[in-house]
């Protein structure tokens, strides 16, 4: 027997192909690494790529094979299966329809059941056949209609699949993937790191029920187990130790960061080229880079003109460096974050300032009705008396004009409270500003009215 096993990216799924069918003791592990039978296409799949799933792939067919049908093929292919079904529930209806209309002669004109007479048997069979033929045309109708919407939406998600902003999506999952993976790496490696500084018994003691940013130092329940004294000191310390040292070497969890380096390459690569990086290159963003690859609180400065410093207190991660600083020339900064498929965020526009205006009232347009205009009456009132009002009985409001922001709230003033409209606000004890323009045209056209 001949299994054949492919992988792929758009859907992240191994595929197991064999020739015949499996020995019990091969299915049942087949079985038991998560693959599923599907009939239709006389193959295994899993429902998403693991070491294990990858391992015993290996093991069944040797080698793992890039799969050779697209999504999109995918897709098409079990459209024109369900395509068919709709065509076959469509005929059964349409037979069930006309063995209805045929039973109905029987009834033609008005023709009653002659209650009494010797065909009044046979008369009611004959309803009862001809609404049972109704019946299942009407379902076999529902039935075509439903597999029609099934094939429809089969092709409706391959095609969202591989819809740009879906892709660029699928790559912030996946780069949220990676900084959890790294977290447990950095909170191992700072774990570690603090265990070689505490050896005293009593400091062991009081470290195990510590917590530093990353997580905990040790296990939840090693602390009572120390002081029952069943484990003692040195034993957690080393315990400790060793779990972080196991974590810092797992084998798995390395693969797991492999592949998803691999798919997101993957993703990126087809959602377009990256731009490089042009502007002036600053440490905030070499911090935010790093940051968005799962390093630890990373601090990054310019050494001279032409050369930046990127340090961490855990190693960063390893697509990026095998150390806890990287010193690179602004060139190689520019190229490294093009080669993970790293673009700087461009620079959103500043938002308008919030003013402090002592003025009659300010206007701005609806929140949801962008067609209404509000007039919000200025109410004063000091700073701390504004801080004491609930988040969602306060905020800020863009000007009509838009060239400025106001603060508003609920009207302390008005009663009952659960009823108060929103006011815009004047700090007595803040600076005041000038009245813009647009307000000194409103104030002049209420005076002059």
């Amino acid at each position: 027997m001949i299994i054949s096993a492919t992988y792929s990216p758009e859907d992240n799924k191994l595929r197991l192909y064999p020739s015949a069918r499996l020995d019990a003791e091969t299915y049942q592990r087949v079985k038991d690494a998560g693959f599923v039978w599907a009939p239709k296409q006389e193959l295994f799949v899993a429902p998403k790529w693991s070491p294990a799933r990858e391992d015993l792939a290996i093991e069944l067919a040797g080698e793992i094979e890039p799969e050779e049908m697209t999504l999109v093929e995918r897709a098409q292919a079990k459209a024109e299966r369900l395509d068919e079904l709709a065509i076959k529930r469509h005929r059964q209806a349409n037979a069930f329809q006309r063995a209805a209309e045929d039973l109905s002669e029987a009834f033609a004109y008005g023709q009653p059941i002659l209650v009494g007479h010797h065909s009044e048997r046979k008369a009611r069979k004959t309803q009862e056949r001809m609404q049972a033929a109704m019946t299942n045309a009407n379902k076999a109708q529902k039935l075509a209609n439903y597999w029609l919407y099934r094939a429809e939406g089969v092709q409706l998600h391959a095609n969202y699949k591989n819809d740009p902003r879906v892709r660029a999506n699928r790559i912030k999952t996946l780069l949220a993937d990676l900084r959890d993976m790294q977290r447990e790496i950095n909170h191992a490696y700072l774990t570690f790191a603090m265990w070689e500084k505490v050896t005293e018994d009593e400091t062991i003691k009081v470290a195990i029920g510590r917590s530093i940013p990353t997580g905990q130092l040790a296990p939840w329940d090693l602390w009572g187990k120390v002081e029952r004294g069943e484990v003692s000191p040195q034993e957690a310390r080393q315990q400790c130790i060793d779990a972080a040292q196991r974590s810092l070497s797992s084998d798995r969890r390395r693969r797991y960061i492999e592949h998803t380096l691999n798919r997101l390459s993957y993703e990126r690569e087809l959602l377009g080229p990256v731009r490089r990086y042009e502007g002036e290159l600053t440490p905030v963003i070499l911090q935010a880079f790093a940051r968005e690859h799962g390093a630890h609180k990373p601090q990054a400065r310019a050494i001279d003109a032409k050369t930046f410093i990127l340090e961490s207190e855990a190693t960063l991660p390893l697509h990026l460096a095998n150390d806890t600083e990287l010193s690179l020339s602004a060139e190689e900064w520019r190229d490294l974050m093009q080669s993970v498929g790293y673009e700087v965020p461009q620079e959103r526009d500043a938002l308008p300032p919030i003013l402090n205006l002592n003025a009659k009232a300010l206007r701005s347009r609806h929140r949801y009705h962008r067609d209404q205009i509000q007039t919000f009456p200025v109410v004063e009132m000091t700073k701390s008396k504004y801080a004491q009002f609930h988040l969602e009985q306060r905020g800020v409001r863009l000007s009509l004009c838009g060239d400025f922001r106001f603060r508003i709230c609920i009207n302390p003033k008005h009663e009952p409270r659960y009823l108060a409209p929103f006011v815009a606000v004047f700090f007595t004890d803040a600076k005041a500003h000038p009245a813009p323009h647009s307000v000194a045209v409103l104030e002049n056209s209420d005076d002059t009215q």
